[in-house]
């Protein structure tokens, strides 16, 4: 491993049982249908723009666009005050990472208020400085785009990289940029990303197991 990136809801934090929420009053004030799971497995780890044609089945204009999301990311600021914390075991990680000098970036297709919202409320905007949005690329997850701009920001190959992802969509992305792949399984079930279609590399409840496991070895072979 020559860089570490990470995607940020869901994987570096558990929060997505409070986008869980803000969907669902934002669904409910417009009248449209709960999201299930197969929707999320479907909408996790895509970028606004693409999820909000989606739910509402039509072309959404620029203005209607970022009228909706803005609505649907206010009401997942209000209600993630006070509740993020750090999925178990990313600052051990992140300690490790530093003790053998491997640089660390942020994939996301989260939108900028929400970033610098979560990495503030968990205590980490200033070690997790290095951020490439979806938003910043011509396309968001499951293509590419994001993770192969952070590589390129931390100026390490794709192939040296391992991508941390908890949504089938940011694991298509990491894996087809070329990276290892490791899935933390607190947004769906394990078995999603050990199927044919997502094929992660590895599949762990959160990064202390990483550390257990693979974790161990690729940062010893760092050194």
């Amino acid at each position: 491993m020559r860089g570490a990136i990470f995607d940020l809801d869901g994987t570096i934090v558990d929060n997505m049982p409070v986008h869980v929420e803000a969907f669902a009053i934002f669904v409910g004030r417009h009248g449209l249908p709960p999201l299930t799971l197969d929707d999320r497995k479907r909408l996790d780890g895509r970028r606004n723009r693409d999820i909000f044609p989606d739910l509402f089945g039509r072309p959404l204009g620029e203005d209607e666009l970022k009228a909706f999301a803005d609505e649907k990311e206010a009401l997942y600021r209000s209600l993630s005050e006070g509740r993020l914390s750090p999925v178990r075991g990313l600052v051990h990680l992140l300690d490790r990472l530093d003790a053998h000098a491997i640089p660390v970036a942020v994939a996301t297709s989260a939108p900028p208020d929400n970033v610098g919202h979560t990495l503030s409320e968990l205590g980490l905007a200033a070690r997790l400085s290095c951020i490439v949005r979806s938003d910043q690329v011509p396309r968001g997850k499951p293509f590419p785009d994001v993770f192969l701009a952070a590589a390129h920001r931390l100026g390490v190959t794709p192939g040296d990289c391992v991508a941390f992802e908890d949504a089938p969509a940011g694991v298509i992305a990491a894996r087809d940029a070329g990276m290892k792949t490791v899935a933390i399984a607190n947004s769906f079930d394990p078995d999603v990303f050990r199927s044919p279609a997502v094929a992660a590399d590895w599949v762990f409840g959160d990064f202390e197991d990483y550390l257990a496991g693979p974790g161990h070895w690729l940062l010893a072979g760092s050194a």
